[in-house]
């Protein structure tokens, strides 16, 4: 139940696209600090261009694996990706599955909500290696007042923040915004928290600004 009136919405959408930035992006630092200082095999689900790839190689001794059901968008991964890197990039429609693992590291970045929420949460888990971390930055539908808090602190910062990134920068150099197909998310916190938890014991899930929550899970230690 979204207080934001129709109007404010669409001059939010004008000043974005003439101030881009990628709120996934934003939470790249943090989902990194969720993680160990090296760590073995990673995947990462609905990688887009890569950027999240190419920052978990940097600590990766057992390479990154990013996927997408995009060809073009997995092309592009490649072609972002420097010889060297242990990066590599392969189409796949996660919604069948995802590669085998056992992987130490599994990301998704607002791809969850494409998904079927439990079957895939259930892939994670099981995909894991022991000790292995799980980090999910999603988008949850909103349904209730905190929802609308968060978003309207969200609006004004979001105007602050896009100004500050594109601020005395050329066009060329801007940071680009998300430019995938999305659709909008069916679950709401409260029906992902709770279907988080039951799927994955002591689970941490945190509302956060920027219509994002987020989801961080270590395996058991076998």
């Amino acid at each position: 139940m979204p207080l934001i009136p129709p109007r404010l919405l669409r001059a939010l959408e004008s000043f974005n696209s003439a101030h881009p930035w990628s709120h996934n992006a934003h939470y790249h630092p943090w989902l990194l600090r969720q993680l160990p200082r090296r760590f073995g095999r990673a995947l990462d689900v609905g990688c887009g261009s890569g950027d999240l790839v190419r920052l978990l190689a940097v600590r990766s001794t057992g390479g990154v694996e990013g996927i997408d059901s995009d060809p073009q968008i997995i092309a592009r991964a490649r072609e972002l990706t420097p010889t060297g890197v242990p990066a590599g990039f392969t189409v796949v429609d996660a919604r069948a599955g995802i590669p085998v693992g056992p992987y130490d590291v599994i990301t998704c970045v607002a791809a969850l909500h494409h998904l079927p929420f439990t079957e895939t949460l259930t892939r994670f888990r099981d995909q894991l290696a022991p000790g292995g971390t799980l980090v999910v930055v999603g988008c949850a539908r909103e349904a209730d007042a905190v929802d609308d808090a968060l978003g309207l602190v969200s609006v004004a910062l979001n105007l602050v923040v896009g100004w500050a990134k594109n601020r005395d920068r050329r066009a060329a150099s801007r940071p680009v915004a998300m430019t995938a197909v999305t659709r909008p998310p069916e679950m709401t916190f409260a029906e992902i928290r709770r279907e988080a938890i039951r799927v994955l014991p002591r689970v941490r899930p945190r509302r956060w600004l920027f219509w994002r929550y987020t989801l961080v899970w270590r395996a058991p230690l076998a």
